[in-house]
C-alpha cells in the first residue's frame, strides 16, 4: 500500500515531522512489516490443510480429513499460545523492538524449512513459524499502541483499524499466489514463496526502524538474573517432561498423532487460566487496575468463541470449498485455497468505512460501546454459520453434491462484518485496559483467545463428520447468537469494570 505523507498536524506529538494518513509516521513501518508477515502466514495457512490431506495423511491416515482439520486447528492454537512467552520476553528481557526482529527472522527460516521436501523438515518448519510468530505478533501490536500514547481513544481505534486494513493486503494476495503454486505446481514451492514474503517483512522493519522513536526499545519491567534463571529452569523442566512423554508413547508402540492433538487442546484451555491467575496474584497489579483485568476476562471469553467459529474457515470451510463447491469458471477450476483471499479483500474495503464510522459516531457521542461491538460480532459470526447450515443442506440435496460459490462468499461477508466489530477493536482495547507493566502479556492474552478457540477446534471439528454439515453449523449458529445476546445484556456491568477506558 503506497504511503501518504503529510506535514505534521496539530494533534501529533512534538518532534513528529510527518504523518501517515494523519497517523504517526512509525505506523507505516509497523503495518508494512506486518503486511509481509501476514503474507507469509496466510499463504502457508491457505494450503496447510490441503497439503495435510494430500501429502501427509496418506498411507495409514488416508481419508482422515477430520484429523487434518484437528491438526490445523491445534497448530493455530500453538502459534497463538506462543504469544504469551513472546510477550513475557518483550516485557521482561528484550523489549518489543528486538522481539519483533528476532521473531521475523525465525519465521522466515521456518518457511524456508517447509520448502524442503521432507516430513521431518515440515514439522521443524512448523515449529519455527510458531516460535517466531509468538515473538512477533503480540509485540508489534503493542508497539502500535505505543505510537498512540496520550492520544484520544477514537483516534487509537482508527489507527488500529488502519493497521488492520493494511496487513490484509498481504493476506489477500498470499493465497492467490501461494495457493496456485501449491495446488498446481508444488506444495513446497508455495511454502518457499511465503518465506520470501517474511524476508521482505524483516528488511522493511529494519529500514523503517528510525521512525519508531523509543517505542519498544526497552522492556517494561526488566527481569532480575534470578527471575531469568527461574524461568529457564521451569521451561527446561516442562520441555523435558514433554519429550519424555513422547518418547514413552513411541517406545510403547501406542503413539498416534491424535495424542498430540488432545494434549495441545488441553493446553489451550489450561494456559489462559494459569496466566489470568498469575496476573491477578502479581503484586505489581494495582488495585485500580484489577477491575479492568476482570473486564478483559469478559472480552477474552467472548473472543474465544468468536475465533473458534471464525477460524474454521481455514479447515472445514476450505474442505467444503474443495469437495462441495462448484469452482469451475469457463471450464477452468480455480484452487480451493483462493477462497482464503475473500475475507482480507473484504476487510480492505470495509476497514476504512468502519474506521470513519467509529470516529464520526464518537464525535457525536453516539459510538456503540465496546461491549455492544462485541455483542454485534457474536450475532454476525452466528449468522455466518446459519448460512453455512443452509449451504450444507443445499449440497446434500444437490444432484452434483456441490453448491455455487455464492454460499461461501455470503458466509465470508457476514464473518468479515463481525470481524470488524471485534478484532481491531479488541486489539485497541487490550492496549487501553492493560497496565503498563503487563502490556506485552495482555496483548499475548488477546492472541491467546485465538489459541484457545483453535485448540477447542481440535475437538469440535470432529463433530462435523458425526452430525453432518447442516446440523453442525446450525448448532454453532445458535450458540453464538445466544452468547451475543448475553453479552449485550451484561454490557452495563462490563462498562462499569472498564472504568475510564472507553
Amino acid at each position: 500500500m503506497a504511503s501518504s505523507l503529510t506535514k505534521d498536524s496539530p494533534g501529533n506529538p512534538p518532534g513528529s515531522e510527518k504523518t501517515f494518513f494523519g497517523h504517526p509516521r512509525g505506523m507505516a513501518t509497523l503495518f508494512m512489516t506486518e503486511m509481509w508477515e501476514r503474507f507469509s502466514w496466510y499463504g502457508m495457512r491457505a494450503i496447510l490443510v490441503l497439503y495435510l490431506v494430500a501429502g501427509v495423511l496418506d498411507g495409514p491416515l488416508e481419508d482422515r480429513e477430520a484429523l487434518a482439520a484437528s491438526i490445523y486447528g491445534v497448530y493455530n492454537a500453538v502459534v497463538y499460545m506462543a504469544a504469551m512467552p513472546g510477550g513475557w520476553i518483550a516485557d521482561r528481557l528484550w523489549g518489543a523492538r528486538k522481539a519483533v526482529l528476532v521473531g521475523g527472522i525465525v519465521i522466515a527460516l521456518g518457511h524456508y524449512t517447509l520448502a524442503v521436501p521432507s516430513d521431518i523438515a515440515f514439522f521443524i518448519g512448523l515449529g519455527l513459524i510458531a516460535l517466531g510468530t509468538g515473538l512477533l505478533k503480540p509485540n508489534i501490536s503493542a508497539m502500535v499502541g505505543g505510537l498512540y500514547e496520550g492520544r484520544p481513544g477514537a483516534r487509537r481505534d482508527a489507527g488500529f483499524t488502519l493497521f488492520y486494513m493494511a496487513i490484509n493486503l498481504g493476506a489477500m494476495v498470499a493465497p492467490l499466489l501461494v495457493g496456485y503454486l501449491g495446488e498446481h505446481i508444488s506444495w513446497h514451492l508455495g511454502f518457499g514463496v511465503a518465506g520470501v514474503g517474511m524476508t521482505l517483512a524483516v528488511v522493511q522493519y529494519v529500514l523503517g526502524g528510525r521512525h519508531l522513536g523509543d517505542v519498544g526499545k526497552e522492556p517494561g519491567t526488566p527481569a532480575t538474573p534470578e527471575e531469568r534463571r527461574a524461568v529457564l529452569r521451569k521451561a527446561g523442566l516442562w520441555a523435558g517432561v514433554a519429550v519424555a512423554a513422547l518418547l514413552a508413547d513411541v517406545v510403547l508402540g501406542t503413539f498416534d498423532v491424535e495424542h498430540i492433538v488432545n494434549v495441545l487442546a488441553i493446553m489451550g484451555l489450561v494456559v489462559p487460566v494459569v496466566y489470568f491467575v498469575a496476573i491477578f496474584r502479581n503484586p505489581a497489579l494495582k488495585s485500580e487496575d484489577r477491575p479492568k483485568i476482570k473486564a478483559f476476562v469478559w472480552f477474552f471469553t467472548t473472543a474465544v468463541l468468536f475465533w473458534l467459529i471464525y477460524d474454521q474457515s481455514g479447515s472445514l470451510l476450505t474442505l467444503f470449498a474443495d469437495n462441495k463447491t462448484d469452482r469451475v469458471i469457463g471450464g477452468w477450476e480455480f484452487p480451493a485455497s483462493w477462497y482464503q483471499s475473500v475475507n482480507p479483500a473484504m476487510v480492505i474495503v470495509l476497514a476504512p468505512i468502519f474506521a470513519t464510522v467509529w470516529v464520526r459516531l464518537a464525535q457525536r457521542n453516539r459510538e456503540p460501546s465496546t461491549p455492544m461491538k462485541f455483542a454485534l460480532a457474536m450475532l454476525l459470526i452466528g449468522g455466518s454459520f446459519a448460512i453455512m447450515g443452509l449451504a450444507g443442506a443445499a449440497a446434500a440435496n444437490s444432484e452434483t453434491g456441490r453448491v455455487t460459490v455464492f454460499w461461501l462468499l455470503s458466509v465470508y461477508l457476514v464473518q468479515t462484518l463481525g470481524e470488524m466489530c471485534l478484532s481491531p477493536v479488541g486489539l485497541s482495547l487490550s492496549t487501553k485496559l492493560a497496565p503498563k507493566v503487563f502490556v506485552g502479556q495482555i496483548m499475548g492474552l488477546w492472541f491467546l483467545a485465538s489459541a484457545t478457540g483453535n485448540a477447542l477446534n481440535g475437538w469440535v471439528t470432529k463433530l462435523n463428520g458425526v452430525l453432518g454439515d447442516s446440523v453442525y453449523y446450525t448448532m454453532w449458529a445458535v450458540i453464538a447468537g445466544t452468547a451475543g445476546l448475553s453479552f449485550m445484556l451484561a454490557g452495563k456491568r462490563i462498562r462499569a469494570l472498564m472504568g475510564n477506558v472507553k
